[in-house]
């Protein structure tokens, strides 16, 4: 059975002038993707003005809430003991983004639920990863 999980949650983007601007996001988890989370953007706050989806892996988010995690694209890592920063790199820019750990500790619990660590089916992630890579190829 494929199960999705949705969070609301309360975002702060920390602005060049150290400004805090509130954010909707939405929190969102796929059983059929098991090794991944996604933060899911309206498009009233895209640039674009359309919506956008940041995804990345549930273990970075996990290991983020607790110490200073990631490489590449997205890094994470606790500011005090109440908030967790995100920070997104995209060829247009950086973003920084505050959320309370709590509810992203919420958030991983309720994955965790739905498929434990270690209990991910690697084999049907790659090949969904490769047929969305390759895709009409």
């Amino acid at each position: 059975m494929d199960i999705t999980l949705q969070q609301p949650a309360h975002a702060r983007l920390i602005t060049a002038q150290e400004r805090e601007v509130p954010v909707p996001v939405t929190l969102r988890y796929l059983s059929t993707d098991p090794l991944a989370v996604h933060l899911d953007f309206p498009p009233e706050v895209c640039l674009d003005g359309e919506a956008l989806s940041w995804t990345f892996a549930r273990s970075l988010l996990q290991e983020g809430v607790r110490g200073p995690a990631g490489s590449g694209d997205v890094h994470i890592w606790p500011c005090g003991r109440a908030r967790t920063v995100l920070e997104f790199h995209s060829p247009f820019g950086l973003a920084l983004l505050q959320f309370d750990t709590a509810a992203l500790r919420r958030f991983l619990l309720r994955t965790y639920a739905v498929v434990a660590a270690g209990e991910e089916d690697v084999a049907d992630a790659v090949e969904q990863g490769l047929s969305s890579l390759f895709d009409g190829v």
